[in-house]
């Protein structure tokens, strides 16, 4: 899969101080939504519980850069042209606010923001925490619910625990990776563990996944979208000024941390 319209980042070290590699400065570059070819979209949607790293996920699949730090998700839509199968299909990210579990019930707690988006994706990507329980067990739930929006069809899904760094794995997991494989597989879907910190490859990989399985699902492009459920208008694009915003409110507030010792 190839990502046009890269741009040049600088270097990890550019900044100095501790920690400040992590901050992207340079805008992802983005293909208008108008632009986008009828019937070569695949639009994804990116799901999961509160700090479980979605936008951490995202950013690091369409960047290769990782971020340390955001402040609360509202739900940004980001386009990309990409290359699948040897064509060039615009690539769709939506991401969203979380999901939480009410009470005891396992009941899940969704913005309708979220049934809008899960009602206008092809792909879904269900993301937990190895290091908190409680986010794993929002997924069977949320995929019910997706079920719930789109009853009949396939639906591609994967399943990604977010893993913040290699010390987690030995210290702080809570979720065994065969659990996660038995998960997914119940879903019909597959399985990844990727630290958005430390691999862009493992990120990469299972976004490319999912979308190889959503383009194929489409018929290369020539298939049509299965529409079922809730009709739900398409979820609101803030375009790639929201991202902007949100990192120089990153990077400010830690300007103002540093200059406060």
């Amino acid at each position: 899969m190839r990502l046009a319209g890269a741009v040049p980042f600088p270097a990890a070290g550019a900044m100095s101080g501790s920690g400040s590699a992590n901050f992207l400065l340079v805008p992802i570059p983005e293909y208008p939504l108008l632009d986008c070819v009828p019937n070569k979209t695949v639009k994804i949607v990116v799901l999961g519980a509160s700090s479980v790293g979605k936008t951490a996920l995202i950013v690091r699949f369409l960047t290769k850069r990782f971020i340390g730090d955001y402040e609360a998700n509202t739900g940004a839509l980001y386009s990309r042209k990409v290359t699948l199968d040897g064509e060039e299909v615009s690539l769709q990210i939506q991401d969203t606010p979380c999901v939480a579990l009410q009470d005891e019930a396992e009941g899940l707690y969704c913005q309708e923001q979220i049934n809008r988006s899960i009602y206008w994706a092809d792909g879904y990507v269900l993301v937990f925490s190895i290091t908190d329980h409680s986010s794993y067990r929002t997924i069977q739930p949320l995929y019910q619910h997706v079920r719930r929006i789109h009853p009949s069809g396939n639906i591609p899904v994967i399943l990604v625990s977010g893993i913040g760094n290699k010390s987690d794995l030995l210290r702080a997991r809570q979720v065994p990776a065969d659990e996660g494989e038995t998960l997914a597989s119940s879903l019909g879907g597959v399985y990844f563990e990727a630290s958005a910190r430390e691999n862009h490859e493992g990120v990469h990989a299972a976004f490319l996944q999912l979308c190889h399985e959503v383009f194929r699902a489409l018929g290369g492009g020539n298939g049509e979208k299965r529409r079922g459920g809730l009709h739900l208008a398409r979820p609101k694009s803030p375009n790639m000024q929201e991202l902007k915003r949100r990192f120089r409110q990153v990077l400010s507030s830690k300007v103002k941390s540093a200059t406060a010792l």
